[in-house]
């Protein structure tokens, strides 16, 4: 069983940055896969990232690729999403996921709000 926590979304302003945080509780987070995924409103969920069980493997979608960094911290049981070039078609909830890589399965986190303004 894993439990996750996002934390460090918020509004920002159309080319700025923010970084999201995944906290993971249980001492299997290093064996798990770690995705970032999405859902804006009146949208399905959409993947975003993710990043394999030591962070040597990094996927993206086309629509972040070269604005977002996913990493990882296994030290610290937490993941990271690096969001740059915000963009207000990124307006979303964001929620972190433990699992198998890139694909939907496995433990989710509640979600945290990000909404990019013009």
């Amino acid at each position: 069983q894993v439990q996750l926590v996002e934390s460090g979304g918020g509004l920002v302003q159309a080319g700025g940055s923010l970084r999201l945080s995944c906290a993971a509780s249980g001492r299997t987070f290093s064996i798990y896969a770690m995705n970032w995924f999405r859902q804006a409103p009146g949208k399905e969920r959409e993947f975003v990232a993710a990043i394999n069980w030591n962070g040597g493997i990094t996927s993206y979608a086309d629509s972040v690729k070269g604005r977002f960094t996913i990493s990882r911290d296994n030290a610290k049981n937490t993941v990271y999403l690096q969001m740059n070039s915000l963009k207000r078609e990124d307006t979303a909830v964001y929620y972190c996921n433990a699992g198998k890589f890139g694909q939907s399965g496995g433990y989710w986190g509640q979600g945290t709000q990000v909404t990019v303004s013009s």
